[in-house]
């Protein structure tokens, strides 16, 4: 991630020393300066958008395999990296608001995880999916 903030940081310094460059130019004359700030605006726009789907892509790679955890079974189920984290906050005993502020996120966004996991899980309640996590090996 770091290097592409330096990426992008230096194509809008290479950028700004052009439109200096073309201040100049001919084209300043022919041009409102609003024009070019327009320019520069889209092409951030596109690039900033472009590295967002890049870093998204990215963090939304399968979760790491750790000692006693068969990964191949997170991977046939189709577990996400967060339904993970809602799995083994669920394991740990926390209730939907303790992992809503453990993961910064909403209590009704961890309910509809644990509602995804219920359905890949096919249980009905959280111990019953805990039981059968511990049971596939995918938590400890």
């Amino acid at each position: 991630m770091r290097k592409s903030i330096l990426i992008y940081s230096l194509i809008m310094a290479v950028l700004i020393i052009l439109l200096k460059v073309m201040e100049y130019n001919f084209l300043v004359k022919s041009f409102s300066q609003e024009v070019y700030i327009g320019i520069t605006a889209a092409f951030f726009t596109v690039l900033g958008v472009w590295a967002g789907i890049r870093y998204v892509k990215q963090s939304q790679k399968p979760v790491a395999v750790v000692d006693g955890i068969d990964e191949k079974q997170i991977q046939r189920l189709g577990l996400s990296e967060r339904e993970m984290e809602v799995l083994n906050g669920m394991a740990e005993g926390l209730s939907n608001k303790e992992i809503a502020e453990q993961l910064f996120l909403s209590e009704s966004t961890i309910k509809t995880h644990a509602a995804n996991l219920f359905s890949k899980l096919d249980v009905k309640r959280r111990t019953q999916a805990v039981q059968r996590a511990r049971s596939l090996s995918i938590i400890d």
